[in-house]
C-alpha cells in the first residue's frame, strides 16, 4: 500500500533535482567564427548589440585594489546618497565591515533616502540577523533572493551573484568583492583576499541601475522608477562602456557568448584573472584557437590557498590542452585571489561578478561591465603584471607530472561540472 506514495515522492524528488540543475534553454553548441579582430569597428558595434545595451561614451572609471580602497570608497558613496541606494550582493557575513555598511545603509533610510537591499539567500546565510533588523528599522527594503519557499522550488539552484551598489543613479561600483571580513585589508595575508573592484561614473551607471532593477522587480514585483533612480547623467569623461547581464530565466549564455567572442576576436593578448577557471571545451577550444594564431594568453587562478578546493581540482584538470598551445597558466600564491578581470588587445576590460565557470556561464545571475579604453586597459594589465610577480607559473611538463591522487580525482570532477 505504501509503494505507490513512496514512488510519488521520489519522482518529485527527481523532478524538482531536474529543475534545479538544468535551465531549459538551448546553450552554445559551436565555435564562433572569427570574422573580424577587437580593432575592427564591427567587433564594438557587435558586442553592444549581442549582448545587450549599447556601448554608450561620457563614462569615468576608477580602480579600487583591495578592501582598503574598495571598502572606504563604497562607505564615502553610501554617506553621501541624497535620493537612492540600491545594493545587490551575494556574499554578505558578519564582521565589522558588514556591521558600517548595514549602519552606513540603515542612517542614510532614516534621513529619507530610499535604500532598496537585494541580498542572496544563501550568500548572507551567515550574516548576523541584526543587520536585517537594523536596516528594516531604520526604513530600507531588504528582500534575500530567492528564500526556499514551496512554491520555488525548482528555482534554488538559481543565485544572484551579481555585485551592484548603485548611488543617486550617477555613482555605482562593481567588481568581485563580497561583504566579509575576508576581503578587508590589503591582502596582506592568507586571511585577506585580494580583489578588485571599480567606482563608476556617467551615462552607463544607468546600465547598472537597469541590471538591478532587473533582479528587483523578480523578487519584490515593484517597478522602482523616475527620476531619483534614473536622472539625466551628463558625460563626466571619454570612457566607453555598458552593462549587461545573465541569468537562467533569460540569456543565461550571455556572459560565455561575451568571452567567446572577446577571445575570437584578440588579436594580440588575452590577460584574464579568474577566482574560479573551470572552461567547458569550447570555451578551451576558443582559446587553444587565440594561441595558436599568435594571441598571448595569460591566466591567473588561485593556488593552493583558495577557498573551494573542488574547484581548484576541477579547473587544473582542463589545463592540459591550454598549456600544450602555449598559453600560460599562474597560480597566485599569497592568498585567496577573488579577482574577475579580462583584458583583450589591451583594449576590451570586462569586470564584474562573473566567473570563468560553468555556474556563471549558465545558473547564476551574473551582471559583468564592458570597458573599451585603451588607457584604462594598459592600467589593468599593469596591475595584472603585479599579480604575475607573486603567481607561480604552471608548466605542461609539470602539469603532466602532478601526483597521481590528484588525477584521480580529476576523473570524478566532470560529474560536477554544471555546478562549478
Amino acid at each position: 500500500m505504501l509503494t505507490i506514495p513512496i514512488t510519488a515522492f521520489v519522482t518529485l524528488i527527481i523532478v524538482l533535482l531536474i529543475a534545479n540543475l538544468s535551465t531549459g534553454e538551448k546553450k552554445i553548441e559551436h565555435k564562433i567564427a572569427r570574422r573580424y579582430g577587437s580593432d575592427d569597428p564591427q567587433f564594438l558595434r557587435s558586442m553592444g548589440l549581442l549582448l545587450g545595451p549599447p556601448v554608450i561614451s561620457g563614462n569615468r572609471f576608477e580602480m579600487l585594489l583591495n578592501g582598503d580602497r574598495i571598502f572606504p570608497s563604497m562607505l564615502e558613496g553610501i554617506r553621501a546618497a541624497r535620493h537612492t541606494i540600491t545594493f545587490e550582493t551575494f556574499i554578505y557575513w558578519s564582521g565589522e565591515i558588514g556591521e558600517q555598511i548595514a549602519h552606513a545603509l540603515a542612517d542614510k533610510a532614516r534621513e529619507g533616502v530610499a535604500v532598496h537591499v537585494l541580498l542572496d539567500w544563501v550568500g548572507s546565510s551567515k550574516m548576523d540577523k541584526r543587520y536585517l533588523d537594523l536596516l528594516r528599522d531604520g526604513g530600507a527594503e531588504v528582500i534575500q533572493y530567492h528564500k526556499p519557499h514551496w512554491t520555488g522550488l525548482g528555482r534554488m539552484n538559481d543565485r544572484t551573484h551579481r555585485k551592484l551598489l548603485v548611488i543617486d543613479g550617477r555613482i555605482g561600483f562593481t567588481g568581485g568583492v563580497g561583504i566579509a571580513p575576508e576581503w578587508t585589508g590589503h591582502a596582506q595575508d592568507e586571511k585577506h583576499w585580494r580583489d578588485t573592484h571599480f567606482r563608476v561614473a556617467g551615462p552607463v551607471v544607468g546600465h547598472m541601475q537597469a541590471v538591478f532593477m532587473d533582479n528587483w522587480v523578480k523578487a519584490s514585483g515593484k517597478v522602482l522608477h523616475g527620476e531619483d533612480y534614473f536622472p539625466e547623467v551628463e558625460d563626466v569623461g571619454e570612457g566607453l562602456a555598458h552593462m549587461f547581464s545573465s541569468s537562467p530565466s533569460g540569456g543565461s549564455d550571455d556572459m560565455q557568448l561575451m568571452y567567446l567572442m572577446a577571445i575570437t576576436a584578440a588579436t594580440h593578448s588575452i590577460h584574464l584573472a579568474s577566482a574560479y577557471f573551470v572552461p567547458d571545451k569550447l570555451t578551451i577550444n576558443a582559446i587553444v584557437e587565440a594561441a595558436k594564431r599568435g594571441v598571448k594568453v595569460q591566466i591567473i587562478t588561485p593556488g593552493k590557498r583558495i577557498d573551494t578546493h573542488t574547484v581548484r581540482e576541477a579547473s587544473r584538470a582542463c589545463w592540459g590542452d591550454l598549456l600544450e598551445a602555449g598559453v600560460e597558466i599562474f597560480e597566485y600564491q599569497p592568498t585567496m585571489f577573488h579577482c574577475k578581470l579580462l583584458v583583450v588587445d589591451e583594449y576590451l576590460v570586462s569586470v564584474g561578478s562573473t566567473n570563468f565557470d560553468s555556474r556563471s556561464f549558465k545558473l547564476n545571475d551574473e551582471a559583468n561591465l564592458n570597458i573599451y579604453d585603451r588607457d584604462f586597459a594598459k592600467q589593468q594589465t599593469a596591475v595584472f603584471a603585479d599579480d604575475l610577480k607573486q603567481s607561480q607559473q604552471i608548466t605542461f611538463e609539470a602539469w603532466k607530472h602532478r601526483p597521481l591522487t590528484e588525477k584521480l580525482i580529476e576523473k570524478c570532477i566532470p560529474l560536477l561540472d554544471t555546478q562549478l
